[in-house]
């Protein structure tokens, strides 16, 4: 998959609020598909399309155990997301204010 294709997806999956606080939800460590749903007032089909949407942009993994499906961060892809918005922040940014005083006396009038 390409770099700016990735980037797209994981942009995308991370627009929305309640795939946001599934991140947030799974912070702690992995938990259950059913447990994750449990938090939301909604389908578990909208679950578990959430839960989708945030693996193929591959910011959580998915382990089978038996009948469950545990979901974990993957922290690689965020540090990596984090490298591309710390380009903005040291190229973008104007660099501080000389605010020291000058080194020469005022002439005096």
């Amino acid at each position: 998959m390409k770099k700016e294709n990735r980037l797209q997806r994981t942009l995308k999956a991370l627009a929305d609020p309640t795939r946001r606080e599934i991140l947030e939800i799974l912070k702690p460590g992995r938990q259950s598909a059913g447990d994750i749903g449990r938090r939301f007032n909604i389908t578990a089909a909208a679950v578990s399309r959430h839960l989708s949407i945030l693996r193929d942009a591959d910011l959580i993994r998915d382990e089978r155990e038996g009948k469950f499906i545990f979901y974990e961060i993957n922290l690689s892809i965020l540090q990596e997301i984090l490298v591309w918005v710390g380009h903005f922040k040291s190229e973008c940014l104007p660099a501080p204010a000389n605010t020291s005083k000058p080194s020469h006396p005022r002439a005096q009038h």
